[in-house]
């Protein structure tokens, strides 16, 4: 499966990373693996604004290639919601002033489906301890749309906040099995088969697949096993998935490129927050196809505030192309991140040809090769997006 592109995202989604309190992580051990990854999308959509707003939208095609589920099958989803809405998430922690405070709250308050956008909200009590920076794990949605295992994933999620310690220390098997969401079934009461079924699998699963690698450790009392720890490390081999969390930009191509050209740091990331991938990289593309340009950073700053032309070069006359392409980005414009994210993933599925592909990729909605593409999936996207021009066909 494709892994969610870092420079192609923006805001909360952009960073790649859930910011996810250890409350609700030792609460949603019952939850498919789908309603966790689900779980994991709604909270990073949310984060930035999750005390400061009483709910959240997003766009539902984009949930659901976020969470790495390609199906139009919206029944699935209103099942997934609802589960989440009927899951308790319970806390007992410390509280600011060193008190000891229990709670407890349904993960989602509400979640409705309506033309095309999911809205939801958490219940006042639960974004405030989510939204607490003291104490939480980095979730990375790159490798979360990896697993195929709910335990495997639960397990990762259990051990990474420890990655820095080593270990997760010990835990007693009631409380493993409740982190696993296996609490009440007495079928894996039996430590023989929580190993064979549970925990072989999901550690070979983590170390496969995750930025760690853990190793099972046992206690017993008598014969008996009584507490399970996991020794912890980053797994070099897969580090390239490591977590920049707040600053994903920096591993954008466009940013690559902007840096290369000898803009500098604080420079390029407000252009690109300014401006946008895609209008940062057709101005590269202008001003890198210019001869006898003395200063490239100095042109590309013109082309940003000029519309391709600085002062020493004609601004390009209206063309009908230059419109299409012009009202196309206008549409992007009022799109939220994740929905431009979907609408670039959407667009490439449905590309066949390499050499369109790279174009796509290399020029993203300014792309010559897939022009008349373009035009059909933005006239399929917004219906009237080009009323007044001659049809491209």
């Amino acid at each position: 499966m494709d892994e969610i592109p870092r420079d192609k995202l923006s805001g909360a989604l952009r960073r790649g990373a859930v910011k996810k309190h250890v409350a609700a992580i030792h609460v949603s051990g019952k939850l498919t693996l789908l309603q966790r990854k689900l779980s994991n999308v709604l909270l990073l959509n949310a984060y930035d604004t999750l005390v400061t707003r009483s709910k959240h939208q997003i766009d539902a095609r984009t949930l659901c290639l976020m969470i790495g589920y390609n199906s139009n099958d919206m029944d699935t989803l209103k099942q997934s919601l609802k589960g989440l809405a009927e899951t308790v998430a319970e806390w007992d922690m410390l509280d600011a002033d060193g008190e000891q405070e229990w709670g407890i709250s349904s993960l989602l308050s509400y979640a409705k489906l309506k033309g095309g956008i999911c809205e939801y909200a958490y219940s006042p009590a639960l974004a405030e301890k989510l939204n607490d920076p003291k104490v939480f794990a980095l979730i990375n949605l790159n490798i979360q749309r990896r697993f195929t295992s709910g335990h495997a994933l639960a397990l990762y999620e259990n051990c990474y906040r420890f990655v820095r310690t080593g270990s997760t220390g010990w835990w007693p098997l009631d409380l493993f099995r409740r982190l696993m969401g296996l609490d009440g079934s007495s079928y894996y009461e039996s430590f023989k088969h929580l190993n064979a079924k549970v925990i072989k699998p999901a550690v070979s699963e983590v170390n496969k697949t995750s930025n760690i690698l853990i190793t099972p450790e046992t206690r017993k009392q008598g014969r008996v096993v009584t507490e399970i720890r996991f020794r912890i490390k980053e797994n070099p081999q897969l580090a390239i998935l490591d977590i920049d969390d707040g600053e994903a930009v920096r591993h954008g191509a466009v940013y690559s490129r902007l840096r290369e050209l000898g803009v500098s740091d604080r420079l390029a990331r407000q252009w690109l927050n300014a401006h946008g991938e895609d209008e940062v990289s057709a101005r590269l593309d202008y001003v890198e196809s210019r001869q006898n340009v003395k200063s490239k950073v100095g042109y590309l700053s013109a082309a940003l505030s000029n519309d391709f032309g600085g002062e020493s070069a004609a601004k390009p006359q209206p063309s009908e192309r230059g419109e299409r392409l012009r009202r196309v980005q206008e549409a992007i414009r009022k799109r939220t991140p994740t929905q431009r994210d979907a609408d670039k993933r959407l667009f490439l599925s449905q590309i066949q040809d390499a050499a369109a592909r790279q174009d796509f990729e290399n020029h993203g909605w300014m792309s010559p090769l897939n022009a008349a593409r373009i035009t059909r999936f933005w006239e399929e996207m917004s219906p009237g997006i080009f009323d007044g021009m001659p049809s491209a066909e």
